[in-house]
This record gives structure tokens, sequence and C-alpha cells, in this order.
């Protein structure tokens, strides 16, 4: 069967899209309709919308595995090109990439811009393990055949697994991963808080970074070896290849169940077991949307998510640094005096809104920010 063999996955944006579009429009959306309709099946819709407390998993657990995910999936699109060529350029282009997004995700969630070392966080944010899973997993692509990068994979979750199985448990506030973000970066840990001049640990913040960014790699390299394998197979076996994207997806999440016997899947600290998880839903729905779009071209109906994944560092950026709803309110006040329980809801909805328009006008100016 012929199937796309443009280097650019229309697959890989539509879904990128409907990741950024559950994240910036629809999920805080219904998020606000819950505040106001108390409805027993609704909330119970909205629970797989919102983050599990610790361990287990639910829908909106899987938000940020997919962009690490999809991260992984453009490497061998981007890398093999360059692959035998020692020039610097490859790699001050990786940590070009890199510095880039570690730099966003401060702005985003570390509060760079307040130019107040009191809320300085040096590590707190999707963006940033998006960075280190890509750096680590570049590097390794460079000089690391198929075989080889399963390997490195499989001994990243051993090295991960070995301190965390040994050294306190998997318990909220008291385990290896939390212990050494604690250690490392004090004060300018996400969830600090200050008390005068004094800073302590908030028992409520249990996400944690610097251990996990093991497992973060994995699920990076977990895309980049589903993209070797679409990249490689779309033009020979596509069939083939979905084939072989849906059983190991398949295998991912039976060792996963397996697995959280002995380590739970906690997305928080995540862990070995929710890196395969989730790793593997990601690979099974990357299957499926490559299937369905690039292979049978059936794509017509979910073009529209292209406005969003085209885009998604500009969506992303837009809905968590800039807040557009003084000026919705400043143009609905006369509306919201009329519907005063539905003022939160008519400010999401036209915050969301305005952040779509930008990513409409940016699309059909076929404006796209790349890093």
């Amino acid at each position: 069967m012929k199937v796309n063999t443009s280097q650019r996955l229309e697959s890989l944006d539509i879904l990128r899209g409907l990741d950024l579009f559950l994240l910036v429009f629809l999920q805080p959306i219904l998020m606000s309709i819950g505040q106001i309709w108390d409805n027993q099946a609704y909330h119970s819709i909205l629970y797989q919308f919102e983050h599990e407390a610790w361990e287990g998993f639910r829908l909106w657990d899987l938000i940020m595995p997919l962009f690490l995910f999809m991260t992984g999936i453009t490497i061998p699109f981007s890398l093999d090109k360059k692959i035998g060529n020692d020039s610097p350029e490859v790699y001050r282009h990786i940590v070009r990439r890199f510095l880039i997004l570690w730099i966003i995700g401060m702005i985003v969630q570390g509060n760079l811009l307040a130019f107040d070392w009191h809320v300085l966080r040096l590590y707190s944010n999707t963006l940033q393990a998006i960075a280190t899973g890509y750096l680590i997993t570049s590097l390794a692509y460079l000089h690391l055949n198929f075989k080889k990068l399963i390997g490195f994979g499989l001994s990243l979750l051993i090295i991960y697994s070995i301190p965390m199985s040994t050294w306190g448990g998997y318990e909220p506030n008291y385990n290896f991963a939390i212990y050494l973000d604690k250690m490392f970066l004090q004060n300018f840990m996400d969830g600090v808080k200050w008390q005068g001049e004094e800073w302590v640990f908030s028992e409520h913040y249990q996400y944690t970074w610097i251990w996990s960014s093991l497992t973060f790699i994995v699920t990076v390299l977990m895309g980049c070896l589903t993209g070797k394998l679409i990249k490689d197979g779309k033009d020979k076996d596509p069939n083939g290849t979905t084939i072989k994207l849906i059983v190991a997806a398949i295998v991912c999440i039976i060792v996963s169940l397996i697995w959280q016997y002995q380590q739970p899947i906690i997305k928080k600290i995540w862990t070995g077991s929710m890196t395969l998880f989730s790793g593997g839903i990601c690979m099974l729905l990357m299957a499926i949307f490559y299937y369905i779009i690039d292979v049978r071209r059936f794509a017509k109906p979910l073009r529209w998510l292209k406005i969003y994944g085209m885009n998604s560092i500009v969506a992303y950026g837009l809905a968590e640094v800039i807040d557009f709803r003084s000026l919705v309110h400043s143009l609905t006040f006369g509306l919201e005096a009329h519907f005063p329980n539905y003022e939160h809801l008519i400010l999401t909805i036209g915050n969301y809104s305005i952040v779509l328009g930008i990513l409409i006008f940016l699309y059909k100016k076929k404006i796209f920010v790349k890093i």
C-alpha cells in the first residue's frame, strides 16, 4: 500500500494537536462547567480530567507523557540525515534546542521573569522534562543502533528502580526521588514556601524531577524508537509497521501491569511501571493515528487539530503565560451581570477562544514557530 512519502508525519501533527486541544481548550472549559453543574455523571467524567492523587492512572495523566513521547518521534526524522556527520553543528543544534526548551520552561512555570530569587524554580516544568529527554535521547541516537537504544532504555529503568525500591519505598513524601530533589534544588524547588526569610518544603508537593529524568528519557526514547520504525517502514511496509507498533505497545502495557505489583504506577514520580504503561498507550495511539491518517489517508475530519499541533509551543506558551481574561471581561462585563453564576465559565471560554483565534491566524498565514 502506498503511504504518504513526505518527511512530515501528518498523524503526528494531528495527535500533537489533540494533546494541546485537551490541555488548552477542552479541559479548562469542562472544569468550569463542573463548577456550576452539580451532576454526578458529569463529575464522573471530569474525574478523568484531573491527575491521580498518587498511585493509579487517569486520562489526564497521559498528557505529559504524550508530549515527551511525540518529541522522541521527531528525532529520527531530524537526525537521520546527520548520522555519521561529526560536524559540531549537529551537537550545537541539539544543545540549542535543549537550552531554549529549558528557558521557556523556566518562564512558564519557573517564575524566571519575576526576577525574584525567592520564587525562582530551576526544574519544575514539562518543557524541561522534554528538554532533558530530548538531549540525552538525541545524543544516544547519534551513536547507538536500534538494539543498543533498547538496551539503553532498559538500563535506565533498572538504574532508576534500584534506589527507589531499596530506599524508603514509594510513599508520597518519603522516597528517593523527592529526597534527591530536596537535596539539590532546595529553595529553588517547586512547592517551597517562604516564611519570612526562611523556607520550608510543602507537604503537598510530590512531583519529582532530577531522578525522574531517567524515566523521562525512557519515555522520549520510546517515542524515538517508534519514530524510527515508522520512518524506516512507511515506504516499504506501513501495514507491517503498524502491527509491530501495536504488538510492542501491548507488550509494554502488559509488562507494566505486572510490574506495578512491585513498583506502583505513579505519575508524580514517573515510576518505571508508569513509564511503560503510559509509553505503551502513547505507542498504541500513534500506531492508530499513523494507520488511519498516513496509511489509509483518512485525515480530513481531523485536520483542524493541526491548528494546535503545528504551533504547539505557541499554544502552550500562550495558555500558560498570558491570561486574556481581563480582555474578555472588558468585552463581556454586561453579559456577566445578567449571568453572575456563569462569570467564570464566560471568562474561561473567552480566554481559550482568544488563544484559538491566534493559532488560527498563524495557521492561515503559515507561520509556524519551531525550536
